[in-house]
């Protein structure tokens, strides 16, 4: 019986996520190129990357001749109006972004992969958040305390960000990054007893 997973994310919230679920974890970190290809949708965007990950993970354990666990991979994108909004590249498109959320509702959607032997599945959760109208003051002090610099969307739910969150419809786990209920059943599925 697998006890173990790797997590293929340097990510901490992910990290705490798992923990939260008591699955005793490593992390593999893979390289890859978080490029959206021409035309693509968001939906296929997030499943792709998740999966690559997951795939690049896999070949780095084998590469390190490391034990076969189940491999957990997750990619998270922030979509309004068709458009994704990834990390800012500095305080202008991070401020723009949140200019941009204020007052308005946007998706947040996670892929979650999971790779075990031939088990190789993806799935996708999408929420809805709608922020409550920002003030430029806001916007500009919640920029200062460094948050939103490496998030998607230029903000993080589970920090002080949560202020500005007057509504979530869908996974909180999901929006911060690691779906919980799809993660799970994944694990289920292949045999991994979540609880």
């Amino acid at each position: 019986m697998v006890s173990k997973v790797y997590l293929a994310s340097a990510s901490p919230r992910r990290q705490a996520l798992l923990r939260q679920l008591g699955i005793e974890f490593e992390v593999v970190v893979p390289d890859i190129a978080e490029r959206r290809c021409a035309g693509e949708a968001a939906e296929a965007y997030v499943r792709r990357i998740a999966a690559e990950k997951a795939q690049r993970a896999l070949a780095l354990i084998q590469e390190r001749g490391l034990e076969r666990w189940p491999i957990v991979a997750a990619d998270t994108c922030v979509v309004l109006d068709g458009e994704i909004l990834g990390k800012p590249r500095d305080r202008a498109e991070g401020e723009d972004m949140l200019r941009r959320l204020s007052g308005r509702i946007h998706e947040v959607l996670t892929a979650v992969a999971v790779v075990h032997g031939a088990f190789d599945r993806t799935v996708l959760n999408a929420s809805r958040v709608a922020f409550r109208a920002l003030l430029q003051d806001e916007i500009t002090r919640y920029w200062q305390t460094g948050e939103p610099a490496d998030k998607a969307g230029a903000y993080a739910l589970q920090g002080r960000a949560a202020v500005f969150v007057c509504a979530i419809e869908g996974s909180y786990s999901g929006i911060v990054g690691l779906p919980l209920y799809e993660l799970a059943g994944l694990l289920n599925e292949m045999g991994f007893e979540v609880l």
